[in-house]
């Protein structure tokens, strides 16, 4: 299952889930976000039903990088009720995403 593409349009909702969400910031001509991307769809099938793991492309979604303070990327945020509980800047480890999606799961 790949990650959810979130937009300006779809992201108020999605992060408004009361389960976790975690959301990729990324580009398609970012070096690191590449090496990122299958970790992101890995995390996607292993956390289907308990936490929705979704992408940002900030070239396509600029208002939104802006709004959440995004400056460099790949960044990752998680969102639970809609607030930020985690921020990553840069590239992680799949096992440091998994650690931190499951204290909130």
């Amino acid at each position: 299952m790949a990650a959810i593409e979130a937009t300006q349009a779809t992201f108020t909702e999605l992060i408004s889930s009361s389960q976790p969400v975690l959301v990729d910031f990324w580009a398609e001509w970012c070096g690191p976000c590449q090496m990122m991307t299958p970790i992101v769809h890995e995390l996607s099938d292993e956390f289907a039903g308990k936490a929705k793991i979704a992408k940002v492309d900030v070239d396509s979604n600029s208002e939104l990088t802006v709004k959440y303070g995004v400056r460099n990327i790949p960044t990752i945020l998680i969102f639970k009720d809609g607030e930020i509980v985690e921020k990553i800047v840069g590239t992680t480890t799949k096992k440091e995403l998994q650690d931190r999606i499951n204290k909130l799961v």
